[in-house]
This record gives structure tokens, sequence and C-alpha cells, in this order.
């Protein structure tokens, strides 16, 4: 088995959740993750990742994903120090943390010159990919 990896420069602003999800779609389909439905809860993860550094940070922002087997983790680097943090919701926001917690199998941060990256590994894919 090998390892996959793949970078992104996201846009910076509102349009950057929206290409991260479509440029990870169309890699993890590529590297043969098919699975309809595991598929779009990555999107979502993925969106709330994203849209997460584009609210609290902003600026330019890069998108990883790394892919062995079963095992698929996405990241997001931007360029803030303040490590993300669960909090209560409210009108404002506080869902994106949750949500990740409650569709992946983990996440975390890294600390990165000049920023950070937040990284989730993903749920296990349900079958063998097929590249």
């Amino acid at each position: 088995m090998s390892e996959r990896e793949a970078r992104f420069d996201l846009p910076a602003g509102v349009e950057a959740p929206a290409v991260a999800r479509q440029a990870v779609r169309l890699v993890l389909h590529g590297w043969g993750y098919q699975d309809r439905r595991w598929t779009q809860l990555a999107m979502v993860v993925v969106s709330e990742l994203v849209t997460n550094s584009v609210r609290h940070v902003g600026g330019c922002l890069c998108l990883d994903v790394r892919a062995l087997d079963a095992m698929v983790v996405v990241g997001v680097t931007d360029a803030s120090v303040a490590v993300p943090s669960l909090r209560d919701a409210d009108d404002t926001g506080g869902r994106g943390l949750v949500l990740i917690e409650a569709l992946a199998a983990g996440w975390g941060v890294q600390d990165r010159p000049g920023g950070k990256r937040v990284w989730v590994r993903l749920a296990p894919y349900p079958q063998p990919a097929r590249p």
C-alpha cells in the first residue's frame, strides 16, 4: 500500500470551503475512495475545518489530504497560533468542532512556523480503496 498526499492553496474568503470540498472530493474519488455516504461525511468535516479557519483567522490557507488504505487525514494550515477549542453553540457559531468530533475519528493541532495546522482523521473508510 502506498501513501498518497495532495496539497492545495485555498483562496482567502468565503469561497474557500466550497473550493476545499470540491478539491478533496475529486482527489479522494481519484484515489478510489468512492463510497458515497463516507465521502459526504468527509465533505462536512472538510467544510467545517476550512470554515473555522476562514472565520477565525482569514488570509491564506493551505489544505492537505493524506491517505493510507482506510485512514485519511485532512489538515488546514493557517497563520494563527490560537488553538481551536470546543465551546457552547450559540447564534454566532460553536458547532464546527462539535460536528468534527461527532463525524471524525480524531483531531488535533500541530505548531507550524508562523501558525498552526489543524488536522482531522476521518472515520475509517468502509472498504478497501481502489486506485
